[in-house]
């Protein structure tokens, strides 16, 4: 029964969030990425690159582990230059969030500022220089009151591979 009203909630809130969104001017809650300082990295080693998002005032995305599979969860895609590999993507915990219009049903949300870590690796044979590394955090922004569109913010930051030490 519980998942039934949490899939009827989900449906309404993306409806309300669909007319909510086309009539509006600018954005309806979104998500802003910080300028990220360049990693540099030795072939055949690891560093992290820290990646700092911003959810907007007044709203709240889910988590990478939202409490039910109806929800669509935060996630980051890397795609690394040729000669590194990204082996782990660490996302912080959520924050427990609940809707004013069932209070007992606890979400697991980001809101303000968070960071995503990544672990890259450069591979023994890398060849060194300044690469760009691409992804895309996909989100859903929620308020109080409604769910919109999913959407996809393209992040990017620069790696620069040194020869091996």
């Amino acid at each position: 029964m519980k998942r039934v009203v949490i899939a009827a909630a989900v449906a309404i809130l993306l409806g309300a969030g669909w007319r909510a969104e086309s009539g509006a001017k600018s954005s309806a809650g979104g998500v802003t990425a910080e300028p990220t300082a360049p990693v540099s990295v030795a072939a055949g080693h690891s560093a992290t690159a820290t990646l700092r998002f911003r959810v907007a005032d007044r709203y709240h995305i889910n988590s990478n582990k939202p409490k039910s599979e109806l929800l669509i969860p935060t996630e980051l895609k890397l795609e690394p230059p040729v000669g590194m590999r990204i082996s782990a993507v660490s996302y912080p915990e959520g924050s427990e969030f609940a809707l004013s219009f069932d209070p007992s049903e606890k979400l697991s949300v980001y809101s303000g500022e968070f960071v995503v870590t990544a672990k890259l690796t450069a591979l023994r044979g890398a060849r060194a220089g300044s690469y760009p590394l691409n992804g895309v955090l996909s989100y859903q922004a929620c308020n109080d009151r409604a769910c919109f569109p999913p959407k996809k913010l393209p992040v990017s930051l620069e790696v620069k591979i040194t020869p091996a030490r």
